[in-house]
């Protein structure tokens, strides 16, 4: 079921939000914690009713462990648990989504003939994997202090965020599920929610899924791209995963705000970064918080000298390109990104300054081109992008290369120099101007149903 379907928005949505609170009203205890999980079981079996046993596996797996590692007094018995615990929800990851790369780069290399497994990668994965690392972790260092087994599956299959995240943290979720003013339905929440999910929808349906066919057409094309061709391919993409994924992340923080419930920014206008760290404070800053607080400083950070820093940067990122997906391409990604921080760790040890609008282009086309690997199914595609852009022996604009120029200038401008849903959440006000423009993104989105697509982070 996709946020952006007419199951979800006229019918699975307002049933949820009306009878969650109804029996709130009328039975005040856990019965409205124990529907939206349940609830959000069904959204997720909706997909695939294979993969339901699965998450309920993981669930009840890294809640018991969780709560033996908060309950033991010895520090080593905690960290054997967390130890165990950890390698359990890796072990399971690695299993289902990388169990085949290993068994082609080992044929590959060996000349072996290992059959491929051929495994369904069940949906959020990765997602609802990470989220329970970062509880388990939470457990070990006292940061999560409720148990409610109601609490906790509504912590980890909330669907507004169980798909394609926000990654959540235990103990900015837990105290919101109680909070007493969530039980009852709040305008000012519910118009902002419905704002926010407008935004997102549109951004989806209207710019991304619009943008889509072109970054399609390029990267599985046969032949060679022209230098036109092929820069209007990679920005084609890197906008239209812009405004898939932050379209998402809109709908759920909408969503989730009908309930009362408030999720974490998760994109804050990042093709405006004026530097690769800017960058990564601004995109899918869960993601970042994540490999920041369980990865990079559990490594030892910047605390165990230079050359140990840039390390644990480089790895850091490696293993943020792994966590997307299987695939030399996304290791490749990654490695971009963690030479870029130390490069520009580097630099800025310098101390050479020049114009912001300088660094904002170096950084712009940096993110653009490592999008390609981000984006290529093999080695030949990402090379076949690449070579275009920059073959000047072959420049030529026919009228359908102009109108898609011209779209591809539409949606930067608004990358660029709209603001953000955030930004726009935080000035609205109800009032009929606002409501005039939520049915305007509303009923125009609702007329590119035709060409409904799944999310782009639905895949890893």
């Amino acid at each position: 079921m996709l946020f952006n379907s007419y199951e979800f928005i006229f019918a699975f949505w307002p049933i949820t939000f009306v009878v969650y609170f109804l029996l709130n009203r009328f039975c005040p205890t856990v019965a409205g914690k124990l529907w939206l999980a349940v609830a959000s079981l069904f959204f997720y079996s909706w997909w695939s009713i294979k993969s339901l046993p699965l998450i309920l596996a993981s669930i009840m797996f890294n809640y018991f462990m969780g709560r033996s590692i908060a309950q033991k007094r010895s520090p080593r018995a905690r960290k054997l648990l967390l130890t165990l615990a950890i390698t359990g929800d890796v072990l399971l990851l690695g299993y289902y989504k990388y169990a085949d790369f290993l068994i082609t780069n080992v044929n590959s290399l060996l000349a072996s003939q290992i059959s491929l497994l051929n495994l369904a990668l069940p949906l959020g994965i990765s997602f609802f994997t990470f989220t329970q690392i970062a509880y388990l972790v939470d457990a070990y260092r006292g940061k999560a202090k409720e148990y409610s087994i109601i609490n906790y599956v509504l912590f980890v299959t909330f669907y507004p965020h169980l798909i394609a995240g926000p990654i959540l943290h235990h103990k900015e979720m837990m105290p919101q599920f109680d909070r007493a003013r969530s039980k009852s339905i709040i305008p000012g929440n519910v118009a902002r929610g419905l704002f926010v999910f407008c935004i997102g929808l549109f951004k989806k349906v209207v710019i991304a899924d619009t943008l889509a066919p072109m970054a399609t057409q390029g990267f599985d094309m046969s032949t060679s791209l022209g230098l036109v061709e092929a820069w209007i391919t990679s920005l084609a993409y890197t906008l239209q995963l812009y405004f898939d994924f932050s379209g998402y992340s809109d709908m759920a923080i909408g969503i989730a705000l009908l309930f009362n419930i408030k999720l974490p920014i998760n994109f804050n206008s990042p093709y405006k970064a004026v530097s690769i760290q800017d960058f990564w404070r601004r995109w899918h800053m869960t993601l970042s918080r994540f490999l920041k607080d369980y990865i990079y400083i559990p490594l030892g950070g910047n605390r165990k000298g230079v050359s140990r820093t840039y390390f644990n940067l480089v790895i850091t990122f490696v293993i943020g390109g792994i966590w997307h997906g299987a695939g030399w391409t996304f290791i490749v990604w990654g490695l971009l990104h963690g030479i870029a921080q130390v490069i520009q760790r580097l630099w800025n040890k310098t101390g050479i300054t020049l114009p912001s609008r300088f660094y904002w282009f170096i950084t712009f086309l940096f993110i653009n081109f490592s999008w390609v690997f981000f984006r290529a199914k093999t080695w030949d595609d990402a090379l076949k992008v690449l070579r275009g852009m920059f073959d000047f022996s072959e420049i030529h604009v026919s009228m359908d290369l102009l109108g898609q120029v011209l779209l591809i200038v539409a949606a930067l401008a608004v990358a660029l120099f709209a603001n953000n849903s955030m930004e726009m959440k935080n000035r609205f006000v109800p009032n009929l101007k606002y409501a005039a423009f939520i049915a305007f993104l509303f009923v125009f989105s609702i007329l590119y149903f035709n060409q409904v697509s799944e999310f782009l982070y639905f895949t890893f």
